[in-house]
């Protein structure tokens, strides 16, 4: 299959390994910054085909992962409203905030339904006009647009029953917030489908500032040992820059008109991470043309910010600064089936992956 056979070639990916481990000298330190690169990652089992001074550690690139508890608790807030249908995608119904979830406020009679778009949800405003229809926006800039993209539709057609709830971020302020942490980065696994949306100048700050390598990535075991060999060489060389290995899809001026409907619909804001605490102008909320569809306008919740879940380490784990497998919850009281923390919850969280594809620490 094109695009796909020759990225899972076991010769390409063994030569590479071997390159990777005769180009690589010094002790480095990569984050994969992407849900998506961390499920690849131990589904086809990249670290094993790495030298040991090489190491990978997990950032907060699951957008379920780093939603607050606080955005959890004003959705099963809205959901006992009256009147009020929830719209969101499966992978948020487990989540747990502090006043549980939608899964069990969905059991509890609220009208919660699985969508897999933001136009889904709309379709679902149009069939029910004498309703509100709240939709869950959550996301990086990869879906950021798709919610742009429904919001202008809603004020087109002028359906005054789409509200969105958003817990949309950009990824750039929580990639500088984590250089200057605890953690040791020497170079990013930058994500693929955000720099297919945001392209690659998003990135400049981190390597002419902080110094650190940056490399946009593909899916495949191909493309993880290639992104990881450039990263190499940049380290190797006391070259740290910007690169696209997943030239393919990625451009570095991005997807221009997606750019375009997010800058109409919404504005920056100060928001939190979940684990990270606040970072300013990372959010995204909706501005003043659409404030008529912002959920939290129309009708205040009240909630406040909720603190993370008492001996739950998701917040070290999403900085990199543990493992899944340093929490006494991980695999005990946290499962997949009865998720404790967020990163338990989504095929792209660390716990997630960890518990699926690594059985022992």
């Amino acid at each position: 299959m094109r695009y796909l056979d020759e990225y899972r070639d076991k010769e390409t990916v063994l030569k590479l390994s071997e390159k990777i481990k005769k180009t690589s000298k010094k002790n480095i330190t990569l984050m994969e910054i992407c849900g998506g690169h961390t499920a690849a990652i131990h589904k086809f089992g990249i670290p094993e085909l790495l030298p040991a001074n090489i190491k990978l550690i997990s950032g907060p690139g699951c957008p379920v992962c780093v939603t607050s508890g606080s955005f959890i608790d004003k959705a099963v807030f809205y959901a006992g409203c009256k009147d009020v249908i929830i719209a969101t995608f499966g992978d948020m119904i487990k989540v747990p905030g502090s006043n549980g979830t939608l899964d069990k406020a969905k059991a509890k009679g609220s009208d919660i339904r699985v969508v897999y778009s933001s136009l889904d949800a709309l379709e679902i405003a149009r069939k029910n006009k004498d309703r509100m229809v709240v939709f869950l926006g959550i996301g990086f800039e990869t879906t950021a647009p798709t919610t742009a993209a429904a919001l202008i539709y809603a004020k087109k057609e002028k359906i005054k029953n789409f509200f969105v709830l958003s817990a949309h971020k950009i990824m750039p302020p929580a990639m500088l917030a984590l250089l200057s942490g605890e953690v040791r980065i020497d170079g990013y696994i930058c994500p693929g489908h955000v720099s297919v949306i945001a392209g690659t100048a998003i990135y400049r700050e981190i390597a002419e500032r902080f110094k650190v390598g940056c490399v946009v990535s593909g899916f495949e075991p191909v493309d993880l040992l290639q992104t990881i060999l450039m990263l190499v060489i940049q380290m190797e060389n006391n070259k740290p820059e910007i690169e696209i290995q997943y030239k393919r899809v990625v451009k570095p001026e991005g997807n221009v008109r997606a750019q375009e409907k997010m800058n109409k619909v919404f504005i920056l804001k100060d928001t939190v991470w979940r684990g990270l605490g606040i970072i300013p102008g990372s959010g995204l909320s909706l501005n003043d043309e659409f404030a008529e569809h912002d959920i939290e306008k129309v009708k205040v919740s009240g909630i406040e910010e909720s603190v993370d879940l008492p001996d739950c380490i998701c917040a070290d784990i999403l900085k990199g600064l543990k493992t899944p497998f340093e929490c006494g919850l991980f695999g005990k009281r946290c499962t997949p089936a009865e998720p404790v923390g967020a990163c338990m919850v989504s095929g792209e969280g660390a716990c997630n992956n960890f518990y699926r594809y690594k059985k022992h620490g």
